[in-house]
């Protein structure tokens, strides 16, 4: 339950609530269970503090610093987070559905079981964070840096990741139905079983990536970069491999309509 001390101070205003925090720097700052709902708490300094099960719905974010802040359970849905940092924050099974990151710092984040359905994270920063089972479907993360985030289980179907950097994450068993990864970065990255059936994978990198037992059905591979990838037991049937790379690649069990000619 929030502090209620803590709770008027936040609403006292922006310059109370700084003057407040730099004169008690090492109070533990508890808001968890509020209802700041629709609130305007731009540029407001959230580090640390105690959010769980915070009603942040439809509020004004935009630089609000939550590094290190528990938003675990939290209802952040269509919340404007813009520019905001969320590094090394508990996100777990938080709904963020609808929320507008864009160029949000998320590094290192757990957002295990998150909702971020429809979220906009384009140009985001989100490496390293932990995604394992997050709800991605139809959310815009054109240009955002994935790389070495853990996405394992995790749910993209028909998300937009165009140029997004996805080198060395960890996306095995993931769904990725219909998803755009047009130009992606995926080198070295985990798709062990992974979804990809109609994905658009034109001109992507995926260079010594893993596709093992995964589903390229009606994918669109053409001129990906696919060279010393693993695609054993890989479906590829129906794909479009115009232009593709396969130098090196391991085809051993790989589902093929047509032979591939190198």
């Amino acid at each position: 339950m929030a502090n209620q001390q803590h709770l008027n101070l936040l609403r006292s205003g922006a310059v109370t609530w700084i003057e407040w925090r730099n004169e008690n720097p090492h109070i533990e700052i508890d808001l968890s269970c509020a209802n700041l709902l629709g609130e305007n708490l731009r540029g407001a300094n959230l580090q640390g503090v105690n959010l769980n099960k915070v009603n942040l719905a439809h509020a004004l974010l935009v630089r609000t610093n939550f590094s290190h802040a528990n938003l675990s359970n939290a209802i952040c849905y269509q919340a404007k987070l813009i520019e905001a940092n969320l590094s090394q924050a508990n996100l777990s099974i938080a709904n963020l559905s609808g929320a507008i990151l864009t160029q949000a710092d998320l590094s290192f984040g757990n957002f295990i079981g998150a909702d971020l359905s429809g979220a906009n994270l384009e140009n985001a920063m989100i490496n390293d964070a932990n995604l394992i089972g997050t709800d991605l479907q139809n959310a815009n993360l054109k240009g955002a840096d994935l790389s070495a985030s853990q996405l394992i289980r995790s749910n993209l179907g028909f998300a937009t990741l165009m140029a997004a950097n996805l080198i060395t994450a960890n996306l095995s068993e993931a769904n990725l139905y219909e998803a755009e990864l047009m130009t992606a970065q995926l080198y070295q990255a985990n798709l062990y079983k992974a979804n990809l059936t109609k994905a658009h994978l034109g001109n992507a990198f995926l260079s010594k990536a893993n596709l093992t037992e995964a589903n390229l059905t009606e994918a669109d591979l053409s001129w990906a970069n696919l060279k010393s990838a693993n695609l054993a037991g890989a479906n590829l049937q129906g794909a479009n491999l115009r232009g593709a790379n396969f130098q090196g690649a391991n085809l051993k069990g790989t589902i093929l309509e047509n032979k591939l000619e190198f």
